[in-house]
């Protein structure tokens, strides 16, 4: 999508809404269109073989949603589960069809309005996400919040490859 841009590559007159989350002392975002619900932590049942960012499956009022661990993902050690754990429900579209995955955070923080032409591009190192994951990072209230890519970092073709994928 060609949209209007200023100098440092950021997009120009748009506001992104984003619901931000806390991974390993580090505020990342999601668009927040993407989100449909934020569960508490509940049982998640292991999947032999999985791969080890996919911890198992949640039920969600009668389906088995796959759980990924945002922390395994991006290459962390494994977190704590603690009372501000949640386990982000997110909804994808491919082509027709749309699927449900869930995402483990530390914590989930707030629903932000974000001026899109304050998101640069991502310094080259010092980040824990993979820079394709990564649309930008922005400053907000004196910290610093890295915008992921919603489509990269849960792409239903390559989690419908891994060993639970039925996304």
């Amino acid at each position: 999508m060609n949209e209007p841009r200023n100098d440092t590559g950021s997009r120009l007159g748009k506001t992104e809404r984003v619901l931000t989350l806390n991974l390993d002392g580090e505020y990342y975002a999601l668009d927040i269109f993407s989100v449909r619900e934020i569960l508490d932590i509940t049982q998640i049942t292991r999947v032999p073989q999985a791969q080890d960012c996919m911890l198992g499956v949640v039920n969600l009022r009668g389906n088995a949603v796959p759980v990924m661990d945002l922390r395994r993902r991006f290459g962390l050690p494994r977190g704590q589960r603690t009372v501000h754990s949640r386990i982000i429900i997110m909804e994808l579209a491919n082509g027709q069809e749309t699927h449900l995955i869930g995402a483990l955070a530390d914590a989930v923080k707030e629903v932000l309005e974000l001026d899109a032409s304050q998101l640069v591009p991502p310094p080259r190192m010092g980040t824990s996400a993979p820079l394709e994951f990564i649309t930008g990072i922005c400053r907000h209230n004196d910290r610093f919040i890295i915008v992921l890519d919603t489509a990269k970092v849960f792409s239903v073709e390559e989690i419908a490859a891994m060993p639970l994928g039925y996304a």
